[in-house]
């Protein structure tokens, strides 16, 4: 798993729309010290979360599962942009055969869990795949029998409010371990600046 910060906002757009309220513009330094306990009191402490949306990150994440993609679209207020699969799939076509316990070459595909019986399931279900695209079956209909591990990749841009509450569900350890590595990697991306506004989210073990 990859996962790479590509942009943010920076935190004076945050300071600025909270002094719009009060008009108090004078009293603010330019992303300075005050600003940004300005940030941590009205979004963090006294929960005018609202005033946090105006932050925006967008990151490339590469090499996660199906089933964590499937968890990821559950949190609605972020835009994913997912590398498609009807147009991708032409890469195993090429490949040679997957066997069982051959675990380097199909983790290039797939993400393996450390259970011998799950992930040999899922490279069968990968050499599987790998034969029906040698028949030249439809890209629409071979990819039915994707397994929930092969690995895909995506863009995806997320308000910090919303990555707040983001961080608070998917680093529990009652999340799926997959997902939560994916929060700390999310969050040990973003700018040292600007995780005083997540550290409280994050579960700490």
């Amino acid at each position: 798993m990859e996962v790479t910060l590509l942009n943010h906002t920076p935190l004076w757009v945050c300071s600025n729309a909270i002094r719009t309220c009060w008009q108090s513009f004078d009293k603010g330094d330019n992303g300075g010290e005050i600003d940004l306990a300005l940030i941590d009191r009205v979004g963090n402490q006294l929960k005018h979360a609202s005033t946090l949306e105006h932050l925006f990150y967008n990151f490339y994440i590469k090499g996660i599962s199906r089933a964590c993609l499937q968890e990821l679209a559950r949190h609605r207020i972020a835009s994913l942009s997912v590398k498609s699969t009807r147009y991708t799939l032409k890469e195993l076509k090429n490949e040679s055969e997957f066997k069982p316990n051959d675990f380097d070459n199909a983790s290039r595909y797939i993400v393996l869990t450390s259970n011998e019986f799950v992930d040999n399931a899922s490279i069968n279900a990968l050499e599987n795949l790998r034969q029906i695209l040698n028949q030249n079956t439809s890209l629409d209909i071979a990819k039915y029998c994707l397994p929930e591990s092969y690995k895909t990749e995506l863009s995806w841009s997320i308000n910090a409010r919303s990555l707040q509450n983001f961080l608070s569900l998917r680093s529990s350890k009652s999340a799926l371990w997959e997902i939560r590595n994916l929060a700390n990697a999310i969050y040990n991306a973003l700018p040292n600046e600007h995780k005083f506004i997540f550290a409280e989210c994050v579960y700490k073990d």
